[in-house]
């Protein structure tokens, strides 16, 4: 595994103190014409089908065709680094955002990304006239950087992609960022594969699969005649993920389906070898003081759980008694131990003819996130 480059949003341990005096002034200030509509990069939500919609190319992927005087990059590294120190503690006070800290360190990432040759960029004696070749626009790296500061974007949505496990997925609007606590579903289920080898060839599912990481990663773990089946609602999400799933040429293992949860796979009744999912489980009165860069910016869909955070997440057990063949693996993220109980319980009590073996596993900070089983 890498080492994570971008910060899950809880991870926001380091505060500085408020020093927001200039914040107003330094995201106005006239360095570049900022009128144009440069960076539109969402898609529309009228679009019907993952067909018809074309992902956004992750920065650090794009060819090198933008180029800039050294002296010109100087300048808007200045005034994004001010900015960001000018956000102080801010955002940690308003909702457990980044701080000046964390905002830093995106900068510095973000210039990784986007100037070939970026080692020692600033620091080197050189004539401030050079050309410098970048994969963006200098106009767009004010208006994207704008974007992180003033509509609190995510960053991975400003980059256009994730560093998951030893993956790097493309992601955009509309598509769930993959945190680092899901990646231990991956490892369940390598776990488990290594111990079944029925279940290694078997045919895999992962429902509201969002930018595919649970299902390139699984897939990349099963063995020869392995397969799985990644469905979601989104097309916008089917697009992203069929994207990253051809970067890591996993087109003949991987197949991609959209559609609301189970109706896709119809055709995999009681013959799933495993199914696993990352749902949406947060109970609908905590999205409004979610962090600006989930509330404000990940999709709904992917974040709302109901009232009480348990819809998808009970669906998904009568999911695993119809669509798994005997043997058949589950394992389903959740919120924390409150919910991993109540759906123990729910099994248990409704299910116990049909999954057995169930258990709850902590992630990566201790806290009790996921519940596995098997059915009988």
């Amino acid at each position: 595994m890498i080492t994570q480059k971008f910060l899950p949003f809880h991870s926001l341990e380091m505060k500085l103190t408020l020093t927001n005096h200039n914040f107003s002034t330094l995201l106005n200030s006239s360095f570049i014409n900022l009128t144009r509509p440069f960076c539109s990069l969402s898609l529309s939500s009228s679009l019907s089908s993952s067909t018809s919609i074309k992902p956004q190319v992750p920065i650090f992927l794009r060819p090198p065709i933008y180029s800039t005087k050294l002296n010109d990059l100087k300048k808007w590294h200045n005034w994004a680094k001010n900015i960001a120190f000018s956000i102080g503690s801010s955002f940690v006070q308003s909702d457990n955002g980044p701080d000046s800290t964390i905002l830093c360190r995106e900068l510095k990432w973000f210039i990784e990304d986007v100037v070939e040759n970026h080692h020692s960029l600033f620091s080197q004696v050189g004539d401030d006239n050079e050309k410098v070749k970048m994969r963006a626009d200098i106009e767009e790296l004010y208006c994207l950087w704008k974007q992180r500061i003033e509509e609190r974007k995510p960053f991975q949505y400003i980059v256009g992609c994730e560093h998951w496990k030893d993956l790097v997925l493309s992601v955009q609007e509309g598509v769930l960022i993959p945190r680092p606590e899901t990646e231990l579903i991956v490892d369940l289920v390598s776990d488990v594969v290594s111990k079944n080898e029925g279940l290694k060839r078997g045919v895999w599912a992962d429902l509201g699969t969002g930018s595919g990481a649970l299902a390139i990663g699984i897939g990349r773990v099963l063995g020869d005649g392995g397969k799985v089946i990644g469905s979601d609602l989104s097309p916008v999400a089917v697009a992203v993920a069929g994207y990253n799933v051809q970067r890591y040429s996993l087109q003949d293992k991987i197949e991609l389906r959209e559609g609301s949860w189970l109706e896709p796979l119809k055709d995999m009744e009681g013959k799933l070898a495993g199914l696993v999912s990352n749902p949406p489980y947060i109970p609908s009165k905590e999205i409004p003081v979610l962090q600006a860069e989930v509330g404000k910016h990940e999709p709904r869909v992917a974040l709302d759980g109901g009232i009480d955070g348990m819809d998808a997440l009970l669906h998904l057990c009568d999911g695993a008694d119809l669509m798994l063949k005997p043997g058949g693996f589950f394992a389903f993220e959740t919120n924390g131990e409150k919910q991993c109980r109540e759906l123990v319980d729910y099994m248990k009590s409704n299910k116990s003819a049909s999954l057995c073996n169930l258990e709850i596993f902590a992630d990566f900070a201790g806290i009790q996130r996921f519940v596995i089983g098997f059915h009988r």
